[in-house]
């Protein structure tokens, strides 16, 4: 055992010991002025005995003293251990810190889709003014996700909500996507479009639903708008806030047959039965993420990014259940 073990023990007893009898002293002297008061030998025996009695105030004193003593070291020690305690909450909290700055993927980052989706949740759990925009090809990887995040939002009637998504007409013709002809070009499939535009007007409801529903739940105020440009899908973008903007492509095309066309395909010239359906994929395209935090050339990106979106918003029209434009396109148009 060390010796400063020993010294911290050895004064720990004293300390316990000198308490007991300072106690045990000042009963007996009560206990003897006491029976002094009754007892007339005791009293004569005490009687003039200032010496006596000024050796007791001073063990009065002595205990006042010591115990005054006693409980400035309690009052240090606690303001110690306070400031100790401070200590580790700061080294804690810088610990969480440079570990959530860890997990957080840094700028210019590839993220997966399930963590767009926890940039939502995140936006919409901790902001009480969110504005989230997509632009997309049907929106499903914006809708889909957002739907359940608004239903499991906490109450709060303060929080106010905006999703603007922006897609391709699809009541136009259009190539991609679209159909490979038997020639090898690219040609519409209206039929395709049709489920398209069934397909974002879906979405489009899904989001509209939850506006009462959110009203309801007192979860806040939510807008939604759809709008369409004559456009092919090819970027993927998605801003939360002004704080952070996500963006891919679509980078993978799937032929396969168009089991949107004829039932039963016509023969002779011009016989479409070996046409394939020319479909972009980009549910799982890995996004490029900045974040505001990342410095001024990830902030920079960010305000193109946006100024790009609100530029192609402000030129594009409502989404309308219009009629579909049919047929495939000539020649001319196909090549």
């Amino acid at each position: 055992m060390s010796r400063a073990s020993l010294r911290s023990r050895a004064a720990a007893r004293w300390a316990q010991a000198e308490s007991t009898v300072s106690r045990l002293l000042l009963l007996a002297v009560f206990a003897v002025g006491l029976v002094a008061q009754f007892v007339k030998p005791v009293g004569d025996a005490l009687e003039g005995k200032a010496y006596i009695g000024g050796a007791l105030l001073s063990l009065v004193g002595y205990v006042l003293y010591s115990e005054v003593q006693r409980l400035n070291s309690a009052h240090e020690a606690q303001r110690e251990e306070a400031e100790n305690l401070r200590a580790t909450i700061r080294v804690l909290s810088d610990g969480v810190a440079e570990l959530t700055q860890a997990q957080r993927p840094h700028g210019g980052a590839d993220v997966s889709p399930t963590a767009l989706a926890e940039e939502f949740r995140q936006a919409l759990w901790n902001g009480e003014d969110v504005r989230l925009a997509a632009w997309g090809f049907t929106g499903e990887t914006f809708a889909v996700p957002l739907k359940q995040l608004l239903g499991s939002l906490p109450p709060n009637p303060r929080r106010s909500v905006s999703l603007r998504i922006l897609v391709p007409d699809f009541t136009r013709q259009i190539h991609i996507p679209g159909l490979v002809r038997a020639d090898g070009r690219a040609a519409d499939a209206p039929g395709f479009r049709a489920h398209l535009v069934r397909k974002i007007e879906g979405y489009e409801a899904d989001l509209k639903g939850m506006i009462g529903r959110m009203h309801h739940h007192g979860q806040g105020a939510l807008s939604v708008e759809f709008r369409t440009l004559h456009m092919s899908p090819q970027l993927k973008l998605y801003l939360v806030n002004d704080d952070q903007a996500f963006e891919g492509i679509y980078d993978k095309i799937e032929l396969r047959p168009d089991e949107y066309g004829p039932a039963v395909p016509p023969h002779g010239p011009g016989a479409v039965g070996s046409e394939q359906l020319l479909d972009p994929i980009g549910y799982d395209s890995l996004l490029t993420r900045r974040h505001r935090d990342d410095g001024p050339q990830a902030r920079e990106i960010i305000r193109r990014r946006r100024e790009l979106f609100d530029t192609m918003w402000s030129v594009a029209h409502p989404l309308t259940a219009g009629p579909l434009t049919n047929g495939s396109p000539g020649p001319h148009a196909a090549g």
